[in-house]
C-alpha cells in the first residue's frame, strides 16, 4: 500500500518534481533504487502525434533514480491520490507502484510512484542518444514541441542538483 496510517509518500522523477499540482507537507531529495529515469515513452498527444510521436519520460527497470518525495497530509491522500491517477493514468503506459525510497535524510519510506509498462504500445524502449535526438528533434504535440520539453526537463534537475548525464547529451545536441 502506498500509505500507512501515518504517513503517504509520493515519488517524483520528472515534471512531477517541480509541478506536483496536489499540496503536501513535506518535499525532500529521494532515490528509487532500480529504477532509473528513461527518455522511454512515446508521446502521442502532448509532445507528438500517432503519426510522429515524441518522447517523454518513464521511470523504467534498471539502475536507481534520484528525485524527489513528497509527503502528502492525511486529509489530502483521496485528492492527491485521484489527481495523480488523472494526470498519470490516461493511456495506462504507466503502473502505480509502490516504491521503496531512501530520502536525502537518511529515512528509508515506501512511497507511489509511477513505473512505465514495457508492454504498452507507447514504449519506446532504451534508445541511443542520436535515436532519441532524432525523435525529440521532430516531433511535438499539443504542449508544444518535444525538444523544448527536453531542454526545460534539464534545466529543472540542473537547477535542483541533479544529473542525469543521458538526458543531458540528448539535450546538448539538441541544443547545438
Amino acid at each position: 500500500m502506498y500509505w500507512d496510517m501515518n504517513e503517504f509518500w509520493v515519488f517524483g522523477y520528472g515534471s512531477l518534481m517541480w509541478n506536483p499540482g496536489f499540496p503536501f507537507q513535506e518535499k525532500i531529495s529521494a532515490r528509487a533504487h532500480g529504477y532509473r529515469r528513461s527518455l522511454c515513452v512515446r508521446s502521442w498527444h502532448h509532445r507528438g502525434s500517432q503519426e510522429r510521436p515524441g518522447l517523454v519520460l518513464g521511470l523504467d527497470f534498471g539502475g536507481s533514480c534520484h528525485g524527489v518525495a513528497f509527503r502528502v497530509g492525511p486529509a489530502e491522500w483521496p485528492g492527491a491520490l485521484s489527481y495523480l491517477r488523472e494526470r498519470e493514468l490516461v493511456t495506462h503506459v504507466y503502473k502505480e507502484r509502490t516504491l521503496s525510497l531512501l530520502l536525502g535524510d537518511g529515512r528509508a519510506v515506501q512511497a507511489l510512484g509511477y513505473v512505465v509498462d514495457r508492454d504498452h504500445p507507447q514504449y519506446a524502449g532504451r534508445l541511443s542518444v542520436d535515436e532519441a535526438v532524432g525523435v525529440v528533434a521532430n516531433a511535438s504535440g499539443h504542449s508544444g514541441p518535444n525538444n523544448a520539453y527536453v531542454l526545460n526537463t534539464v534545466a529543472h534537475l540542473r537547477s535542483m542538483g541533479i544529473r542525469d548525464r543521458w538526458l543531458e547529451s540528448v539535450a546538448s545536441q539538441l541544443d547545438a
